[in-house]
């Protein structure tokens, strides 16, 4: 069976992965949340010290996931939210992993919806150039509007307390200027053919990547033989594998796996 390797988004640290790891484990997969080059092991100790994210972008984060892709035994499913989903269509796109699940993920260059929520979403670091090279925080309120606007307010200061570190500003710069950036660090091959099968999964309400942008992804594969996959969840947030109803989006993840890969 293949392993399976979580990938996480921005401002968010792979521990929230844990019950998702869990569940595939008593499916008989080994699973791996590898973080980001920078990430520390713990939330409160990339907290307290995140500087090592300082200026990581998009090429650093796949680089270091290829890398950990090739001392692997067998090719693993990758599964990844946001920043993350953005982070698996890269690898797919250079022939590592057997399949891919792109949660709500971060815009491949090509993508032209631009939705007021996804601009409001990355304000708090788009604001200030200088972001580009720090890390920044989101504050409860920031979140609460990106992640957990589907969330009782409650569940949402929850989750922001549990599962947020400080990001790079770099990736969001580097998806922001995509349309104006030859080789954009968010290039992928979606033309390629030899790939290992995509599910890419949309949420209705999302306010960071909102359904349009996914959809608008999708077409972008229009002209590959390879089977890439669109399933949206009307009434789900950004927040969707994080909160209480990620068994849902887990469930559906796993049907589409044990029909679509070896």
């Amino acid at each position: 069976m293949n392993p399976v390797v979580f990938l996480h988004g921005l401002w968010i640290h792979s521990d929230s992965w844990q019950p998702w790891r869990e569940l595939f484990a008593g499916r008989g997969h080994e699973t791996f949340a590898p973080g980001w080059p920078g990430d520390r092991e713990t939330v409160a100790a990339t907290r307290a010290d995140p500087t090592g994210l300082n200026g990581v972008g998009v090429e650093d984060i796949t680089d270091a996931y290829a890398k950990v892709l090739a001392a692997m035994d067998r090719p693993p499913i990758l599964i990844g939210h946001s920043f993350g989903g953005l982070i698996v269509q890269k690898l797919l796109s250079r022939g590592l992993g057997a399949a891919g699940v792109a949660i709500s993920p971060a815009p491949v260059k090509g993508v032209r919806a631009v939705p007021f929520s996804l601009l409001r979403s990355a304000f708090p670091v788009l604001s200030r150039p200088g972001n580009k090279h720090r890390t920044v925080a989101l504050t409860e309120k920031q979140f609460a509007y990106s992640f957990g606007n589907t969330l009782t307010a409650d569940e949402s200061a929850e989750l922001h307390r549990r599962v947020t570190i400080p990001g790079p500003g770099r990736p969001l710069f580097e998806v922001s200027t995509a349309a104006f950036t030859r080789d954009a660090a968010s290039t992928v091959d979606t033309a390629r053919a030899d790939r290992g099968p995509l599910l890419m999964i949309a949420n209705g309400r999302d306010h960071t990547v909102p359904e349009v942008v996914v959809r608008g992804a999708h077409r972008l594969y229009a002209g590959s033989r390879a089977r890439t996959d669109l399933v949206t969840f009307p009434d789900r947030g950004h927040s969707a594998p994080l909160d209480h109803g990620w068994r849902e989006l887990a469930d559906t993840t796993l049907s589409w796996i044990g029909a679509h890969t070896a």
